[in-house]
């Protein structure tokens, strides 16, 4: 493979975890060629791919410029990112006490909104409602409770507040725009007595704002395009 960006990422056409590592990069001005793996071939577990991420999930993300330093787990590509590429603090935090704020919702969104393999609240409710071989209704009806669940939980703090941390946009509001998107488009539009953008409108102008940022309409209009 040639190395004519400074980036490789390992992602997949429709993983939101590959998508938002790609909002980063491009929100930082970094280049990199993304190679989609195909699930269906089950190429996430083959050799040429766990060597990069032995847990078999992606995304992956080899820096070429730094003596092919790879790491994995969406979250810690982020955080690897902004602690080496956003030394101005752009859109990540400067102080020691926002940096933990930071982490913490990153630790939020990785664990109470979305993960590969369809884990936590969001991922469950995808799949229960997209992917499951049977439809198990008790199932669906969970994970769309706890999707809303989660999205009230950033309402309330977002009914207070512009953004999560130090009163700017950053990674972490950026972590939960590709989840989101998913929930939108796949979980929460016949959810029974649930209306987003009514019930959640701190919420809902957070995420309108979110989309509407210059790197995230590429990198998504990219997606799109595929």
């Amino acid at each position: 493979m040639s190395h004519g960006k400074q980036f490789t990422l390992y992602t997949h056409k429709g993983g939101p975890n590959g998508w938002k590592v790609a909002f980063v990069l491009a929100e930082l001005g970094l280049t990199y060629e993304s190679v989609y793996l195909d699930f269906n071939k089950n190429e996430q577990k083959a050799p040429e791919f766990t060597k990069y991420n032995p847990n078999g999930r992606i995304p992956a993300l080899i820096d070429h410029k730094n003596k092919d330093f790879t790491v994995w787990e969406s979250n810690a590509i982020i955080v690897y990112l902004v602690e080496k590429y956003d030394t101005a603090h752009r859109i990540s935090a400067a102080t020691p006490e926002d940096k933990i704020l930071q982490l913490q919702w990153l630790f939020f969104q990785a664990s109470g909104q979305g993960r590969a393999c369809f884990s936590p609240y969001f991922g469950q409710a995808i799949w229960f409602k997209v992917y499951h071989a049977e439809k198990v209704p008790s199932a669906i009806e969970r994970y769309q409770k706890e999707t809303a669940r989660v999205i009230s939980v950033l309402d309330g703090v977002l009914s207070k507040q512009e953004w999560l941390v130090g009163g700017k946009y950053s990674v972490a509001d950026i972590s939960f725009v590709s989840w989101t998107n998913a929930a939108l488009a796949a979980v929460l539009p016949d959810a029974q007595g649930v209306n987003v953008e009514k019930d959640y409108p701190a919420f809902w102008a957070w995420h309108q704002k979110l989309i509407s940022q210059d790197a995230i309409k590429a990198v998504w209009a990219e997606k799109s395009a595929l």
